[in-house]
């Protein structure tokens, strides 16, 4: 469940509201790209912006349309540990697979504070857990030997690492044996060489069957083949997260595409013009556009 190609799914909106049949085709869009598992309301599908009544029902629709086809590990986390109990325990409740647990933003816990938070969900809610370490997004971050200690609690069973940091990868995986996953595209690859086993993945949201051929060789140990692949997509996943924060450039790329709307919810604006025009010469020179 949480090896090889996921994909952390965007929330599609037009006029305000969640927009659940083009969140629908999606979905049927990344089954039939042979995605590994589904990852919906994180980053990308702007959870923040969501109330809890929404994020609920975007998890249940997407466990009935997926309907056992895929694993769905639902985004569950918060910075209240309440909070995160509650998603987690109704993501159990309406059949997801697994919960992908944020580090606690904002209130920027000790690492005491980390542990006693995810040992907490994970004992109150019998979900395996996959814990996302993004300090850049959260003002806090979690150490190799606290994400050891959690690894030693009964359901958390992988690392979403999104430090950027080959190094924090490294000690993880020898201080411990939690599935790493890459949670930046373009480092998938090289997370592989110190021991990663897939990506929750933005780019995968337009190009899911390359995300996964490149993840499948990686599985099989072919890292020059995925090389190719990984080359092939660079351009594209480093505009993803560069041009402007997740999830503006893959709401743009899937307008371009006329996969859904671009519309966000604010705080977060659409992507500047000059930048678009930067977005659409990559997505030809992908082959996504002619």
């Amino acid at each position: 469940m949480f090896t090889g190609a996921m994909v952390a799914l965007i929330t599609p909106f037009q006029n305000g509201e969640i927009d659940y049949q083009t969140l629908d085709e999606l979905i049927e869009f990344q089954l039939e790209g042979g995605i590994d598992a589904i990852v919906p309301v994180g980053t990308t599908g702007e959870s923040p912006t969501l109330s809890h009544e929404e994020h609920k029902q975007v998890i249940k629709r997407i466990v009935e349309v997926v309907a056992g086809q895929a694993p769905v590990i639902a985004g569950a986390g918060s910075n209240s540990t309440a909070e995160a109990i509650e998603l987690t325990a109704y993501a159990k409740k309406v059949g997801a697979d697994a919960t992908l647990q944020v580090t606690p933003y904002y209130n920027k816990p000790t690492q005491e504070g980390f542990y006693q938070h995810f040992k907490a969900i994970a004992e109150e809610v019998d979900l395996p857990m996959v814990l996302y370490n993004i300090p850049g997004r959260c003002g806090a971050g979690m150490t190799p030997e606290t994400i050891a200690r959690l690894a030693e609690v009964e359901n958390i069973v992988a690392i979403k690492e999104a430090t950027g940091s080959l190094d924090q990868a490294s000690e993880i995986s020898i201080r411990c044996d939690l599935t790493i996953i890459s949670g930046d595209d373009s480092l998938t690859l090289p997370l592989a060489s110190v021991g990663g086993k897939g990506v929750i993945s933005v780019v995968a949201n337009i190009v899911p069957a390359d995300v996964k051929a490149m993840t499948d060789l990686m599985l099989e140990g072919d890292l020059a083949s995925a090389r190719q692949w990984h080359n092939k997509l660079f351009a594209l996943c480093k505009n993803m997260l560069t041009l402007a924060t997740n999830p503006i450039p893959i709401k743009a790329a899937v307008a371009m595409l006329n996969m859904a709307p671009e519309e966000l919810r604010l705080p977060m604006t659409p992507l500047e013009e000059s930048k678009k025009a930067v977005l659409r010469q990559t997505l030809r020179d992908y082959g996504l556009l002619e």
